[in-house]
């Protein structure tokens, strides 16, 4: 998980979440811990049970009229309690003015008080669209990432065995490309993991013997996208006589991504092969199996029946002395 500071936080993302610090500047060096916010309504009536600290506080008009309904000693006591559990940072949403004590005890607890005129749920939603971002597992893997269909497929495999080609040619068949060469991913949930290009060679991919080419200006914007979440792996291999080759298909395989398993198949490559074509099928079988139709383990039921049926013909035919 990549390290944020509230600084990084104000800087980055506070022209869009339209964020004023009003306090608690000495406070820009905590670090926000988790992607989630938190509304810290229960934690100022003394709740802590449920509260967490490595959030960024949203204190709404509830929390601001419940303490201006206080006595100042009261506001102190339970301010007190809530600052010292050292969250990141506070912000205060809809332009509501906060409270003077709030002010005075945020600045005594080094931790940053900001204001904003958005509404809360405005807020919230801009606030961890940014923190899932930066603070999502991450990595930069080789490989071209292409949408076939509304399919992701991550093309992988060594360097110099036609990836980028293949990739041209299923953009040329309509399809969009994401990445080449290499893909940022990102784990944006426990099974999903999201690639995007890198943003110095985004549009851009390497053709061996021709160079950089620009997909977007030579196809047109809609043959390209910036994100797409990872559905399939298919890794290219050069054919080799003794290496045994998936033939019926029946177990599933996964290669394991940021600790999420996604769906792996293997295509070794031979001269006269179609490539392309062959991933976009896997694609095409990869929507079929999302759906709940698995055509190799139908085809093995089937066939299991027949065997079975054949058998208890043949043992029914048998004479008994």
């Amino acid at each position: 998980m990549s390290r944020l500071t509230v600084q990084m936080f104000y800087q980055q993302a506070g022209l869009h979440l339209e964020l004023t610090l009003v306090a608690g500047r000495a406070g820009f060096w905590r670090n926000i811990g988790s992607s989630k916010v938190q509304r810290p309504g229960l934690a100022l009536t003394g709740f802590m049970e449920h509260f967490r600290a490595d959030r960024l506080q949203v204190v709404g008009f509830s929390e601001v009229a419940y303490l201006g309904s206080l006595e100042e000693s009261e506001q102190v006591e339970i301010l007190e309690g809530f600052l010292g559990e050292q969250p990141p940072c506070v912000v205060i949403t809809r332009g509501l003015a906060p409270p003077a004590t709030l002010l005075e005890l945020a600045n005594e607890h080094k931790v940053c008080l900001f204001t904003t005129p958005l509404r809360n749920a405005v807020f919230v939603d801009r606030a961890v669209e940014y923190l899932d971002d930066k603070l999502t597992q991450s990595a930069s893997l080789h490989g071209v990432l292409v949408d076939i269909m509304g399919v992701g497929v991550m093309l992988m495999g060594p360097s110099g065995v036609g990836k980028s080609e293949v990739a041209l040619e299923l953009v040329i068949r309509g399809h969009r490309l994401v990445a080449d060469d290499i893909v940022e991913v990102r784990k944006r949930s426990s099974d999903a993991v999201y690639g995007a290009p890198s943003e110095i060679i985004q549009h851009h991919m390497e053709i061996r013997g021709m160079g950089i080419i620009n997909v977007r200006d030579l196809f047109g914007v809609t043959a390209v996208r910036q994100r797409k979440k990872i559905d399939l792996v298919v890794e290219l291999v050069n054919w080799a006589e003794d290496q045994e080759y998936e033939r019926l298909g029946v177990d599933d395989h996964y290669y394991t991504m940021l600790e999420v398993n996604i769906p792996k198949i293997v295509l070794p490559l031979r001269p006269g092969q179609v490539i392309a074509t062959l991933v976009e099928v896997s694609a095409r079988d990869r929507l079929l199996k999302d759906q709940g139709i698995h055509s190799a383990r139908q085809f093995q039921d089937r066939l299991s029946q027949a065997i079975a049926e054949s058998r208890s013909s043949n043992w029914d035919g048998e004479e008994v002395e």
